[in-house]
């Protein structure tokens, strides 16, 4: 679904006040899970890159950037999630020349380019199946709120420009669980763009490291698309941030197109939008995570802007790693 608009406007909407009772119901259901089961404790240290609403955080960039970071210390991870919209259930190992996005998930695709990636929607299966295969340190995209595997360190990613919404958990507003709840159980706070919403000040009263992040354009692809027409398209958590990346790199937009989250491109949308494109003298462009969902056929007619993650300090990013690194590698 698309995001609704009144989650992330400052003050609680009518249509917000109207869901509360259900978004209270939510929090309690999501509570008791917590609280009835008991974690199960993976062979080899597991770091959470999770989120506290519901998509558009950025997790994906930071298991990407944490995957290099581990490898360039000697550290071989693995990543792991649930490979959501995929339908295969797993333990299975990501094999891009093999699977697509309707096997496995937009996600995994992306991670297996870094480090080797697993789906599981059992993930302490998932955890074992990827410790047996080689893996001294699994990377867990999301599930901080799934309360089945043991967590070693747990890093919670916020957009910067947009905080948590209105502070209202689903369907109220975009929050999977109170961040009073979800900043208790955290280690760090990985704040992507800039910070216009005082994530750094609350990741401070809660006694926790923010690390400042962003996401940077690949410089042949911004050099590439600078100067040029382009529809825009994207089916991603907020796919405002992907426009806003775009004109931020000189591209000229003609047309911005918003889907749901996630979603799944038809040859018909395609070639619409490809046409669409054509009749306004541009180019059809998406985001990477978008690319993989879409028909094979149409990927040729697309171009896709790649970004990578620059930290503000790798050094304090090291330091909150310290710990399972130290794990890992034998030290005490």
């Amino acid at each position: 679904m698309k995001t609704p608009g009144f989650w992330y406007r400052p003050e609680a909407t009518a249509a917000a006040r109207l869901l509360a009772p259900a978004g209270a119901l939510y929090d309690a259901a999501s509570r008791l899970r917590r609280a009835w089961v008991t974690p199960q404790r993976a062979p080899v240290p597991v770091v959470c890159i999770g989120n506290l609403v519901a998509g558009g955080a950025g997790k994906t960039p930071v298991a990407l950037a944490l995957a290099r970071r581990l490898a360039e210390i000697g550290i071989t991870a693995h990543t792991l999630s649930r490979g959501h919209g995929g339908s295969l259930a797993g333990p299975v190992r990501v094999d891009p020349a093999v699977h697509g996005a309707a096997e496995v998930g937009d996600e995994p695709l992306l991670l297996a380019r870094a480090a080797p990636a697993w789906v599981s929607r059992d993930r302490p299966a998932g955890a074992r199946a990827a410790a047996a295969a080689g893996a001294a340190l699994i990377l867990m995209d999301d599930g901080f709120q799934n309360p089945s595997l043991a967590k070693d360190l747990s890093l919670l990613v916020v957009d910067g420009p947009v905080g948590f919404g209105n502070g209202l958990v689903l369907p109220a507003g975009p929050l999977r669980e109170t961040p009073q709840a979800g900043l208790k159980r955290a280690d760090a706070l990985v704040v992507m763009g800039r910070d216009q919403t005082g994530m750094a000040a609350l990741a401070a009263r809660h006694g926790l490291v923010a690390l400042g992040a962003r996401l940077v354009p690949a410089p042949e692809d911004a050099a590439r698309l600078r100067g040029r027409r382009v529809l825009a398209f994207a089916g991603i958590g907020r796919p405002q941030k992907f426009f806003v990346t775009l004109a931020e790199l000189g591209a000229e937009i003609v047309g911005r197109i918003a889907f749901p989250d996630h979603h799944a491109y038809t040859p018909d949308e395609m070639m619409r939008l490809v046409e669409t494109a054509q009749e306004r003298g541009a180019v059809a462009v998406t985001t990477e995570k978008d690319q993989v969902r879409l028909p094979p056929a149409a990927r040729p007619m697309v171009e896709a802007l790649r970004v990578d993650l620059a930290w503000d300090d790798p050094a304090a990013l090291d330091a909150v790693l310290e710990p399972v690194v130290r794990r890992v590698l034998g030290h005490p």
